[in-house]
């Protein structure tokens, strides 16, 4: 793993397309098995932290209340009380459920960010930034194609 992440820093985003190593957590597939229940986008996403063009979600506009899960395992991971309009064009949280995401460090294409992956399955949702409103003055940006949202009212 750690062969993997050397690489990674040292070629930035010429490395995006290797898939993340499923060893280090609780829900863990195969390529194939990503590949067969992910859509193509999703899975360029969560497997290959790739970037949906911005205002490209239908998640950006979602207003009802309710609950978003990551799409790759079923995490809960954001409420809509926690949604915002950042402007951005990518859905946006101020605050995660607990124990929902990891952080890491992302310096591809030559800027310093924060990546933010799915904490059961290790798929990349997006990154977080620090300025977001109050109370936490985080913005958690997030590809609407990572995501599966749940309107509170129903129960399946």
């Amino acid at each position: 793993m750690q062969r993997r992440e050397t690489l990674r820093m040292l070629l930035g985003s010429a490395t995006a397309m290797l898939p993340f190593p499923a060893l280090a957590y609780e829900f863990t597939r195969t390529d194939e098995e990503w590949k067969k229940m992910l859509s193509p986008a999703a899975y360029r996403v969560l497997r290959h932290a790739q970037t949906e063009a911005p205002g490209s979600s239908p998640l950006n506009n979602e207003h009802r209340k309710g609950y978003f899960f990551c799409a790759g395992c079923n995490l809960l991971l954001f409420t809509s009380d926690t949604k915002f309009d950042s402007g951005t064009g990518w859905p946006s949280f101020f605050r995660p459920q607990p124990n929902a995401v990891d952080t890491k460090a992302d310096h591809s294409f030559m800027m310093d960010r924060v990546e933010v992956l799915c904490h059961r399955c290790g798929g990349h949702l997006g990154h977080v930034f620090g300025d977001g409103p109050p109370p936490t003055h985080m913005r958690y940006c997030m590809n609407g194609v990572a995501l599966r949202f749940q309107p509170a009212d129903n129960q399946s």
